[in-house]
């Protein structure tokens, strides 16, 4: 479990499944595992209680960039969390081979991948350069569900 003891060692906290809105169904995983990889559905900033996490808004409108730097740090332990409750433990995630981070972005807003290096950031410092080390995109988006700051999703390596 070094995984995990890093976190408590950093004071993070994994939080509780999403709360979505009673309108909401979704008709697929948050983790899909098919042979010796884990396929992560996109996943946004929560809240320990697993409510989502503010501000809300367009990065570069209503959300600064150090706001969406942090909910794209939320976002990667809301992906920790259900990685978790899929493989039972998180040391079984080998390497982090792609990150593809969505920010919703305001008009003329380009520094999208200063934010999702929020997500990046901590994978890197929990799994370090070799099996943290990952292939990324981070687009900016007209929209993203809820009208979230940033969503993003990923696949891992992961060992039987």
């Amino acid at each position: 479990m070094r995984i995990e003891n890093q976190l408590r060692e950093l004071g993070l906290v994994l939080p509780e499944p999403i709360r979505l809105p009673p309108t909401a169904v979704l008709s697929f995983p948050w983790v899909r595992v098919h042979g010796d990889r884990a396929f992560v559905s996109g996943h946004g900033p929560l809240l320990p209680d697993g409510s989502l996490a503010g501000p809300l808004g367009k990065v570069g409108g209503e959300v600064d960039q150090d706001e969406a730097y942090q909910a794209a740090r939320l976002t990667a332990l809301a992906m920790l969390a259900s990685l978790r409750r899929e493989l039972g433990d998180l040391d079984r995630v080998v390497a982090w081979l792609r990150v593809f981070g969505m920010v919703n972005t305001a008009p003329g807003f380009t520094a999208t991948p200063s934010v999702i290096n929020g997500f990046s950031d901590l994978i890197l410092r929990l799994w370090g350069p070799e099996a943290g080390s990952h292939a990324r995109s981070a687009v900016g988006l007209a929209e993203l569900p809820f009208n979230l700051p940033v969503e993003i999703e990923a696949e891992v390596a992961i060992r039987s």
